[in-house]
């Protein structure tokens, strides 16, 4: 097994961080890694906000829903879909962007900010830094749209909080492989055997780490997948232009 997949394996979220500051040198090659990553059509439709201001990360951290971590980390990458400069582009050439009001441009917009936050990540931890990815940031988009002045077409995805470890945290285990990898077809034969297995390896860990309370896995996003959690992001979305009705 080489470095990097040992290093992705061992990846796991850091909510303590100490006080120093990330040299600009690591942050650069963290943007780069992450600027490197594959897209669709080459539309390069994604951009990353780097935020060190203190009070911005503390703002931030409210709209999130009470994120102590976010202020504390000394770096903060906010990913956003970003069809204005592809609208720009269009318009150079006398044409009109209708992408950003569909469903593919959506999912074209999350899944390549997804590619860069994934790369960022590894590059992030290989520097020795720990991260902690903050879906939380859709919680309160009206605002965080105002705090950044994103333009039109312009749409926060998640965030990535990094900063140097204060402490480490355990390894949280993942649901068993074969509910992850489907060999041709999608298997369902034994998948819920497979999730029963699961929720009792989670129950222990949660223990272990003194979290009984949340439940097992099932028990745990069940609950949650009961509502959307974060409603305001249809609205604000049709508000920047992201109609999806296409």
């Amino acid at each position: 097994m080489n470095t990097t997949i040992e290093l992705i394996k061992d990846h796991r979220s850091i909510r303590d961080f100490k006080a120093d500051p990330i040299e600009e040198s690591m942050i650069e090659e963290i943007i780069h890694a992450a600027q490197a990553m594959p897209n669709s059509i080459n539309g390069q439709q994604t951009s990353i906000i780097v935020v060190t201001d203190k009070d911005k990360r503390s703002k931030l951290a409210e709209l999130a829903g009470g994120q102590p971590w976010i202020e504390q980390a000394p770096l903060f990458l906010l990913f956003v879909m970003d069809f204005h400069k592809t609208d720009l582009a269009a318009k150079k050439n006398g044409l009109n962007q209708v992408i950003h009001e569909s469903v593919e441009g959506t999912m074209v917009g999350t899944f390549d900010a997804g590619l860069n936050m994934g790369a960022a990540i590894i590059a992030a931890e290989s520097l020795g830094l720990g991260v902690v990815p903050i879906g939380g940031i859709r919680r309160s988009p009206d605002e965080l749209i105002e705090l950044f002045e994103l333009p039109e077409k312009v749409f926060p995805v998640a965030g990535l909080a990094i900063g140097h470890p204060n402490s480490s945290s355990k390894k949280k285990p993942r649901l068993p492989v074969d509910t992850f990898r489907h060999n041709d077809v999608y298997q369902t034969k034994d998948l819920l055997k497979l999730i029963d297995h699961y929720d009792a390896h989670m129950t222990d860990y949660l223990k272990e780490i003194d979290r009984e309370q949340e439940g097992n896995w099932s028990q745990f996003t069940s609950g949650v997948y009961q509502h959307v959690y974060f409603p305001k992001v249809h609205p604000a979305m049709k508000k920047q232009g992201f109609l999806n009705n296409k």
